[in-house]
This record gives structure tokens, C-alpha cells and sequence, in this order.
């Protein structure tokens, strides 16, 4: 990089992205310089080594974005839970974070508790609980239906 290039000559690649030709190192330099940029060796065993214009920060923080990557996402199970009297608003917001979980590649179990005297009329949780699973269907599939466990109902739902 800049001073440390030995050679007389290079091979110069400008800033755009452009073959100059073979230049002196001196006169690359002093190219890099006015334009306020690194001249960079990016391949030191050909002859004459082919060096380019660039901008060496960034060039080091693309090479390093580069060899770590993106990692990848591991499927976790989330659980939302559900009441027969559940209220419209907090609904619409468990219906978002489910949406947001599907998305991202989770599973998500709906489970839906009954309390006291509401275990009388489980018409009414499996209703609410069917109107979550259908706004859902257009993005999920059940993976296992509905299980009854004394006073809970629960559904899995995974991405298409």
C-alpha cells in the first residue's frame, strides 16, 4: 500500500475501475493522491503487479464483511399465550409478533389457557383460537393440531 510498493512500475487500475496501463510507481502514487485515495497492490505476483486506486478502509471493512458473513438463522420455538377473553388489541399484537417469528424462520405454538369457569365453554377459545391459526394460513401451516392438556389447547404452526 501507498509507500511501501517497491517496484518501478505497476500495472494501475484508476478509481472507477479503469486499466491506465503500466505507469511508474511514482506517478501512481501521486494519481492516488490528488483524487485523495490508497494506492493498493491487489495482486502482488504478476508481472508488473497490478495495483488500483482505492479507498483502503473500506476495502479492508468489505474483506473482513466478507469472511465472516451472514450467519445463519437456527429455527427456535416461540410460545404465545391466548385467553378465551382475550382483548382485540392485544390480539393484533400477538398476531404481529407471530407474524414476525414465522418470517424469520421460527415456529410458533399458540397455546390457549382456560381459567376457572371459562373451561365450561371451550367453544369459545377454540373459535378465537381457529381465527388466529386462519389469518395465519397465508404464511403458515399447522404442524401439529390442537392437543388438549387439562386446561390448555395448544397449536404449532411453522412457515410454508
Amino acid at each position: 500500500m501507498n509507500d511501501r510498493i517497491r517496484v518501478r512500475e505497476v500495472r494501475l487500475i484508476d478509481a472507477e475501475g479503469k486499466q491506465v496501463g503500466v505507469v511508474p510507481t511514482e506517478e501512481a502514487r501521486r494519481m492516488a493522491s490528488e483524487v485523495g485515495l490508497d494506492l493498493v497492490e491487489v495482486a502482488p505476483d504478476a508481472r508488473p503487479p497490478v495495483c488500483k486506486i482505492m479507498d483502503y478502509g473500506k476495502y479492508k471493512y468489505e474483506q473482513r464483511k466478507k469472511h465472516t458473513g451472514k450467519k445463519p438463522h437456527h429455527s427456535k420455538l416461540k410460545e404465545l399465550r391466548l385467553r378465551p377473553r382475550t382483548d382485540d388489541h392485544d390480539y393484533g399484537v400477538k398476531m404481529k409478533h407471530a407474524r414476525d417469528w414465522l418470517d424469520k424462520g421460527d415456529k410458533v405454538q399458540i397455546v390457549l389457557q382456560y381459567r376457572g369457569r371459562e373451561l365450561v365453554h371451550q367453544e369459545v377459545g377454540r373459535a378465537l383460537l381457529d381465527k388466529f391459526v386462519r389469518e395465519l394460513a397465508d404464511i403458515a401451516k399447522i404442524e401439529s393440531q390442537g392437543r388438549i392438556d387439562a386446561k390448555r389447547l395448544s397449536v404449532l404452526l411453522c412457515r410454508k
